[in-house]
């Protein structure tokens, strides 16, 4: 049975991995099906809803992001009713930008909250999810004359996904996700990439960003995951300390187009990784 084109990412995150998709499903073990897929950094999701597995656990430290997820499952007319209030102006998404800068925003409803972060992410510049230290959203006004901020039949198809699959949605540190699996799951994992230059840091759509001891915790958190006799892929950026890192993996370099680079000169193709520890 073919899978419903429409279950598709309802934001756009940053390091989206439609574009890798075909390297990435060729690197995925035979008999997908049998696993229950792991997704620890679910970002915008593109890969689960390429797969559509029936058993998957999603996880995101990003709060915001993991109740929009919630609220699509749980609340779907409350959220496309919310969506359809707002307004493609300058003033008015400065307004809504503004709202994490209130000691009151923790109060804000559950679907408004989600409302507002679809609304930022389809209206802003480039599209992007970013936050300061502070955790406030920061990217600027889009300048966009007809954004679609509300996709209602994506966003119908990915509830329905959501609720007639075994979806668990969890909000913790993804080494937390990682310990209580066993072998009959598989992890994909799409980490914060380490820069491959100062210019291309983008670590900002999570409070206080990435570095180096991070990605070496992610390794060991990997090393453990081969122990246990569970099987990983990983997606991160073709740097030679992610190549040392992993040098005992199975490693293979993809292209990918990116644009988040500060200096425009250096946009474009470059080298990214997917490892593995199967053949």
């Amino acid at each position: 049975m073919a899978n419903n084109k429409l279950i598709s990412p309802f934001v756009k995150w940053v390091g989206g991995k439609r574009q890798l998709m075909d390297s990435i499903m060729k690197s995925m073990p035979e008999n997908m099906k049998n696993y229950t897929y792991v997704e620890p950094f679910i970002g915008g999701g593109a890969v689960l809803f390429h797969i559509q597995p029936k058993n998957a656990i999603i996880n995101d430290l990003n709060s915001e992001l993991i109740n929009v997820y919630n609220v699509i499952k749980e609340n779907l007319d409350e959220l496309v009713s919310d969506l359809k209030k707002h307004k493609n102006e300058p003033e008015y998404f400065y307004a809504i930008r503004e709202l994490d800068r209130s000691a009151d925003f923790e109060k804000i409803d559950k679907v408004q909250r989600a409302s507002r972060l679809i609304y930022l992410n389809k209206t802003c510049y480039n599209g992007l999810y970013r936050v300061n230290s502070a955790g406030e959203f920061n990217s600027p006004f889009g300048k966009y004359k007809n954004p679609n901020i509300v996709n209602e039949p994506v966003l119908k198809a990915v509830s329905s996904y959501l609720n007639s699959n075994n979806i668990r949605v969890l909000n913790t540190d993804y080494d937390a996700v990682l310990k209580n699996l066993d072998r009959n799951s598989f992890a994909y994992l799409d980490p914060p990439y380490h820069p491959v230059s100062e210019s291309a840091n983008f670590t900002g759509y999570v409070q206080g960003g990435w570095n180096i001891f991070d990605q070496v915790r992610l390794r060991e958190a990997c090393d453990d995951l081969t122990r246990r006799g569970i099987k990983f892929l990983l997606s991160n950026s073709a740097s030679s300390f992610i190549k040392d890192q992993y040098q005992e993996y199975n490693i293979s370099t993809v292209k990918a187009i990116r644009a988040i680079n500060v200096d425009a000169g250096k946009r474009g193709e470059i080298d990214e990784v997917l490892i593995r520890n199967y053949e």
